[in-house]
């Protein structure tokens, strides 16, 4: 075993990745406060080939010195658009046939693995503040709310961790 090197890895041009065709995924991220959540979002998006990120609220945008730490350059190939409120931007995505999920604990929350991906489906994920959540109007406007089972002393994980996590599952159940 060997690890291999940048040039082995083949990846591809911010050019040829803007052409590709994209997972049917739009994130939401709803008042994010940590520039280096924000980042780590792009660079995860990059990664599962997403469509765009919405960046709502306080959310901060590119440029900047504290996304692109994270992003490694992921806000050049990442499609993305500022809105002052998630709730502005969910209806018009709910409208071109968005599924509007979500990423939070609720009294009717789904969990993860239990949550049926039409492979066909197109999704809109929303992820919430660090300390708050997803805001209380933007999951009245959710179809569901999904959760990640943990069994631990804490209730919940770093925004950045969970989107890696939510967003693994449903590229996998979706491409693999």
């Amino acid at each position: 075993m060997k690890k291999l090197s940048m040039d082995e890895l083949n990846r591809m041009s911010v050019e040829a990745f803007k052409k590709t065709k994209k997972t049917s995924i739009i994130i939401v991220l709803d008042n994010v406060r940590s520039l280096h959540n924000v980042g780590s979002f792009f660079r995860t998006a990059d990664a599962f080939q997403i469509e765009k990120i919405f960046l709502c609220g306080i959310t901060g945008t590119p440029p900047n010195r504290e996304i692109h730490k994270t992003a490694l350059g992921a806000t050049e190939s990442i499609e993305w658009e500022y809105t002052k409120s998630a709730t502005d931007v969910l209806p018009a995505l709910k409208t071109q046939g968005y599924k509007i999920l979500s990423i939070e604990q609720t009294d009717k929350s789904i969990l993860l693995h239990d949550f049926p991906i039409d492979k066909t489906g197109k999704f809109v994920l929303i992820f919430g503040n660090e300390v708050y959540g997803v805001t209380e109007d933007a999951i009245q406007m959710s179809e569901h709310s999904i959760e990640i089972p943990q069994f631990g002393t804490k209730h919940s994980f770093n925004v950045s961790v969970t989107g890696g996590i939510v967003l693994w599952e449903f590229f996998r159940r979706i491409h693999l």
